[in-house]
């Protein structure tokens, strides 16, 4: 995925990468629907992995709750996926998603920020809050006994958040003093500089954190709106993973989000992308004090979900997926132009790009670039060897049943699934359909994706030194590396 600075979703400590909640009660029963049971998953290894049976309901909030019983150990995992990410960003407020998030932890109507830290650490529960461009994530993993008193606190979290002033403006000076330090980071400018060029004015076209010009203007009269205008519970799902029965998830879903109100009635619609804003294009970050240059391509990809999945991601490894990888071998093992290099395809709901990011030392700038374009081209002109697309089926297919070995990945699995609509047999048939895939499949896609059309290019480095190796590749223009804070 591209380097966007998504929040994600750790153990107990407040942002930047995630955090997890806690507990609340009423009596209103829940009304059950039906419950769907997957099929068993063979894991590559020896040992055969189960999908868990699926057990659905709805609060009388609105809220839908998906269970799945899975033991042996007492634990319970617990993922609140509300569709309120940065590509829902109030107008001129591009990051206040992020900022909302980070701030749901910091005080409710009921229990101050400390009192949710010593609640979740006091019975060896952690918490996280996530934001990424589609969703907003609140999770926590808890021992099973605590079950319901965690529960508790993430309905608290999402229902009545106080938005203290005082966090509120702690908040946006931290996050104006990341912005800056930001500026000594190279790799985190060109990432934002490619997100803002391939996207353009598209809900995607912002960093997930914002910018320090719009996270200047945030006042709590804006956290409150964001809150109060896009997190609802007809727009999230809760999804529970562990030792609990789904039966006694409903009850206590009911009890800890009963009367949650706000937010939309339907998600909001994320258009798809039309074209890639500057194909073609390059775009060089002044930076007059490097002696590197971070190096960044891309060009238009899919949607998750698309049917191009399977052969892309199968195209994508031999590429520049892995250590062994095309790009790998030519750019680094056999030509010495960097120490990394690589390519993914980054698919959000509605749209995505496919990327290729690396760096080298000012004076190979040029020769990185034209011999990066030419493996890309070889893909796209000759498609996959049949050794190269087994080893790849090979890896990934090894690689995948990891995202059934603990509550919390199955949680994670599941909430993809059902958001992105990929069907309950997504795990089960994963490696089946990636085996599936031929040569002929990932030659078509390889002439979709590997820069049929010029790919916008940024550099980031000394510009009066770079820029005269540009020459030939697209319109050049050259903006300074502040406008990027």
């Amino acid at each position: 995925m591209a380097s966007r600075k998504k929040s994600r979703t750790p153990k107990s400590s407040p942002r930047r990468a995630a955090k997890k909640p806690a507990a609340r009660a009423t009596k209103s029963a829940p009304r059950k629907t039906a419950s769907r049971k997957a099929a068993p998953v063979t894991s590559s290894a020896s040992r055969a992995l189960v999908f868990p049976t699926l057990h659905e309901s709805l609060t009388s909030s609105g809220l839908r709750v998906v269970a799945a019983e899975r033991g042996p150990l007492p634990m319970v995992s617990m993922r609140l996926v509300i569709r309120a990410g940065s590509a829902t960003d109030l107008a001129g407020k591009h990051g206040i998603a992020d900022f909302a998030g980070r701030l749901l932890r910091r005080g409710t109507r009921r229990l101050s920020a400390e009192a949710i830290d010593e609640a979740v650490e006091f019975v060896g529960a952690s918490l996280g809050v996530g934001v990424g461009e589609d969703t907003l994530s609140v999770a926590i993993t808890t021992p099973a006994e605590h079950f319901a008193q965690m529960l508790g606190i993430m309905g608290q979290l999402v229902k009545e958040p106080s938005f203290p002033e005082s966090e509120v403006v702690d908040a946006r000076e931290r996050a104006l003093a990341q912005f800056a330090n930001d500026l000594d980071e190279p790799s985190v400018i060109a990432d934002r500089a490619l997100v803002q060029a391939l996207w353009g004015n598209h809900p995607y076209g912002h960093d997930v954190s914002g910018s320090a010009k719009t996270v200047a203007t945030f006042t709590r009269d804006d956290v409150v709106r964001f809150h109060q205008q896009r997190m609802g519970p007809k727009v999230a799902m809760l999804v529970v993973v562990g030792s609990v029965d789904p039966k006694r998830v409903a009850a206590a879903a009911e009890e800890a989000f009963a009367g949650w109100t706000g937010g939309p009635d339907a998600p909001l619609v994320i258009p798809p992308l039309a074209k890639v804003a500057k194909a073609g294009k390059v775009i060089v970050v002044d930076k007059p004090d490097q002696t590197q240059s971070q190096v960044r391509m891309g060009g238009p990809g899919y949607r998750t979900g698309h049917e191009d999945y399977f052969p892309s991601t199968a195209m994508n490894v031999a590429l520049g997926g892995g250590f062994t990888s095309r790009l790998m071998n030519e750019v680094r093992v056999n030509r010495g132009l960097t120490y990394g290099i690589g390519c993914w395809f980054d698919a959000m709901s509605a749209a995505g790009i496919f990327a290729l990011s690396t760096f080298t030392k000012t004076e190979s700038t040029r020769e990185i670039i034209d011999v990066s374009l030419a493996e890309i081209a070889k893909m796209r002109d000759s498609g996959i060897k049949p050794g190269e697309l087994r080893d790849a089926q090979a890896y990934m297919g090894g690689l995948y049943p990891l995202r059934t070995e603990t509550n919390e990945s199955i949680a994670s699995s599941i909430a993809d699934i059902r958001l992105n609509g990929l069907g309950d047999d997504w795990v089960v048939n994963f490696r089946d359909r990636l085996r599936a895939v031929t040569p002929k499949q990932v030659a078509a896609v390889a002439k979709k994706y590997c820069f049929a059309e010029p790919p916008t290019i940024v550099v980031l480095g000394k510009a009066d030194a770079v820029k005269k190796q540009l020459r030939g590749l697209g319109p050049i223009s050259v903006v300074q590396a502040s406008e990027y804070e």
